[in-house]
């Protein structure tokens, strides 16, 4: 098995590369996917998120209200910290248990947004990075999210730099442009991918 995180910052197009990977072949563990699980009403994560921050933070049917959260989170950099310490551990566990349902040959691609800000590289094989100018994901997050440009650049701070996502990454996808030149990309990343699962552990990628 051939662990990999993928990141990249808001806008960057991590999620169109994890879908292009799971079409070739990946196992891919999204852990936006299953943050939003942990927090689904009955859960303790949901209980502990509205300890944390009082139950405006829910919705009239009981439900976390996300832009409310998002809203104190993406602004208080101590509130995001304390709402990553609840939900981190529990999409960790869950991650694991997919991880190790997947076959001893598979290439698992763990989608992990804060990977480079919670620190988590060591935990993987290898580290992909997609990234795109900060002129191109602002575009991206206002005009296909629906976003003001003031809610854009919050989301844009509140993670790290391009410079710290690269220097965690073995692998870097260039995502600036259309997708067509996207893909041809992701496609040479699958088949080093590939090739390092068959060679084994502790073989470096090439350059």
């Amino acid at each position: 098995m051939l662990k990999v995180g993928l990141t990249g910052g808001i806008g960057a197009g991590k999620s169109e590369v994890s879908r292009l990977l799971a079409s070739y072949g990946a196992v891919l563990v999204d852990a936006d996917k299953i943050a939003r699980e942990v927090v689904e009403p009955g859960t303790p994560g949901l209980a502990a998120v509205v300890a944390a921050f009082g139950p405006d933070v829910l919705t009239a049917d009981g439900t976390l209200d996300r832009p409310k959260l998002g809203s104190i989170v993406f602004s208080d950099p101590a509130s995001l910290a304390t709402l990553n310490g609840i939900v981190h551990p529990l999409v960790g566990a869950r991650s694991a248990e997919l991880e190790a349902a997947a076959g001893p040959g598979a290439v698992v691609v763990h989608d992990v947004p804060l990977l480079t800000e919670n620190g988590l590289a060591p935990l993987y094989d290898l580290v992909v990075v997609v990234d795109a100018s900060e002129e191109t994901r602002l575009d991206r997050l206002v005009r296909l999210r629906g976003m003001t440009e003031a809610e854009a650049r919050a989301r844009m701070a509140a993670q790290a730099t391009g410079e710290q996502r690269r220097a965690v990454a073995d692998l870097v996808i260039d995502n600036d442009g259309p997708l067509e030149a996207l893909e041809p990309q992701v496609r040479a990343v699958w088949d080093r991918l590939t090739e390092r699962a068959a060679a084994g552990p502790g073989t470096a990628p090439e350059a």
